[in-house]
């Protein structure tokens, strides 16, 4: 009894930085209905102090080793790395949405025009939701069991499908979020079945306890064929998350729909939570005392990350919509990460983990720009609204050319080392044919990241760009100024940040490898 006892106090300390978040909900919750405007208004800024608080709990947490070890976690230390990741993009998106939800409502109440009423007030609902999907992500890295990592994963993308809705007061908006919800729904059924037939194949719902069936399966004679299929559906359950083919047509149409900074939260949410999942589950099945995956679960990622990457590549060759060619954009980086999954843990899974911090960079700058400039008090959504942009908004120019630059991987952007570290591990990890497909592809978006490049700095000022101004809100272009010194300066730290991001494979104190990385 005091085992168990002490078992789940180990868990709820590991779990102290969602709880101070999910206490961030519960007051900027109640702030959002309050009557006087001074408290609306402080809403996002008490945001930002939950994650900050947060971020120094983290620090705190895993500090401690004794709770770590105690708390029987497949990667304890997992948490250390993707937590603060999550914190810092998030404080920026907190920054993109200050001024976006309730604009006209508000202005109405600050005129004298309406009467505030509660009912009709949604920027407290709009960032407890923001705080509850990171909390989702948050709390995958201490899943050690299906049903946590399944209702994390739930919890994560939840709270983005009302966040859509909310996001914009049009049919758009609303479209976007009942697609974007159904097939949610199915995606979620289909890795769910995939966790039933895990169950199934191992007799435990336990990663910890997986893993050991799976190596001694593994041991003799193979791992079984219920375990096989039930890893392959929870890939592609898993793939809607981050946006991967097959699982990727939502993707275009929803962060068309969303408003700009909703669009940048699911470019980068979403998709770490699923690279998580996917690290947690193919390290049950893989990369277990130097053995590889099983060849069926190899050829599925080596089909997932070929076909993503291309398709998304090649889908934003062909978008009018800024907002499109970003949504493909998203696409293509997941197919580059999931070189990472496939060459395992080590060099392949650090090097996933330090590319979802420099896309969280790169895309949150590149959205920043349309999320703090518009026309006619619309969305900047076309690419002819980019068109000499540098005339009246030099500074805004120069962050979207600096961001597109990064995705593209420009050397020496932050991109570029991303990048060259995926590709590094896939070399080491003997897929030669795999990068030079994903160097084909990183060709090929050229085409499309250069005219983001161009547009803006190079382009003659068009008669939509003229009646480009300033958002309401400053904090969107402070942020987009914040990730544009990002994308210069973090590659002075690249060894270090690469280095933080290693010893996350851990299990109980000991590294485990693919099979790979002992071959000569």
């Amino acid at each position: 009894m005091n085992e168990q006892l002490h078992l789940i106090l180990d868990k709820l300390y590991l779990i102290l930085p969602e709880i101070w978040l999910f206490a961030g909900v519960c007051v900027v919750a109640v702030m959002g209905l309050s009557p006087m405007r001074r408290v609306r208004e402080a809403v996002p800024m008490v945001v930002v102090g939950f994650l900050l608080a947060s971020m120094w709990v983290i620090g705190r947490v895993y500090s401690s080793h004794e709770h770590l070890d105690a708390a029987n976690l497949l990667m304890p230390k997992l948490g250390q790395f993707v937590k603060l990741i999550v914190v810092i993009i998030g404080i920026l998106m907190v920054m993109l949405s200050t001024g976006l939800i309730d604009r006209r409502f508000e202005s109405s109440v600050k005129s004298g025009r309406i009467s505030f009423e509660p009912l009709r007030a949604n920027q407290g609902e709009y960032f407890a939701f923001m705080l509850l999907s990171l909390m989702g992500v948050m709390l995958l890295c201490n899943s050690n069991d299906l049903i946590w990592m399944f209702l994390a994963l739930e919890l994560t993308s939840l709270p983005t499908y009302i966040m859509v809705a909310m996001s914009r007061p049009t049919r758009r908006a609303q479209e976007a979020a009942v697609k974007y919800f159904f097939l949610g729904a199915m995606a979620s059924a289909i890795f769910l079945y995939g966790f039933a037939l895990l169950y199934g194949a191992t007799g435990t719902l336990v990663l910890t306890e997986m893993r050991a069936v799976f190596e001694h399966q593994a041991a003799s004679g193979g791992i079984s064929t219920f375990g096989i299929i039930g890893m392959v559906l929870a890939i592609l359950g898993i793939a809607f998350k981050i946006a991967a083919a097959p699982m990727h047509f939502y993707a275009a149409d929803v962060y068309e729909g969303a408003a700009s900074p909703v669009t940048a939260f699911l470019a980068f949410v979403p998709k770490t939570a699923g690279m998580v999942a996917l690290i947690l589950l193919l390290s049950t099945m893989g990369w277990l005392s130097g053995q590889e995956l099983p060849a069926e679960i190899k050829t599925t990622l080596w089909m997932l990350s070929v076909l993503t990457m291309t398709l998304g590549n090649v889908g934003a060759l062909w978008q009018k919509s800024i907002k499109r060619m970003l949504a493909y954009s998203s696409i293509a980086h997941s197919g580059y990460m999931l070189i990472g999954i496939i060459a395992g843990p080590g060099l392949g899974v650090n090097a996933v983990l330090f590319y979802l911090l420099a896309y969280g960079v790169m895309n949150t700058a590149a959205f920043a720009v349309l999320s703090g400039l518009e026309r006619a008090g619309e969305e900047v959504e076309s690419l002819e609204d980019l068109a000499g942009l540098r005339a009246r908004h030099p500074g805004m120019a120069m962050v979207l050319a600096l961001a597109s630059g990064s995705l593209l991987g420009v050397p020496p952007l932050l991109g570029f080392w991303g990048k060259l570290y995926l590709f590094i591990a896939g070399v080491s990890a003997h897929h030669i044919p795999l990068v030079v497909i994903a160097g084909l592809n990183s060709a090929v978006s050229a085409w499309y990241y250069l005219r983001i490049v161009g547009l803006p700095i190079l382009a003659k000022p068009s008669a939509q760009s003229e009646t480009i101004t300033n958002g309401p809100s400053v904090w969107p272009r402070v942020a987009g100024v914040v990730t544009a010194v990002g994308v210069v300066a973090l590659p002075l730290f690249c060894q270090t940040l690469f280095k933080a991001s290693e010893g996350v494979t851990h299990v109980n104190g000991t590294a485990i490898r693919s099979a790979a990385a002992d071959t000569p």
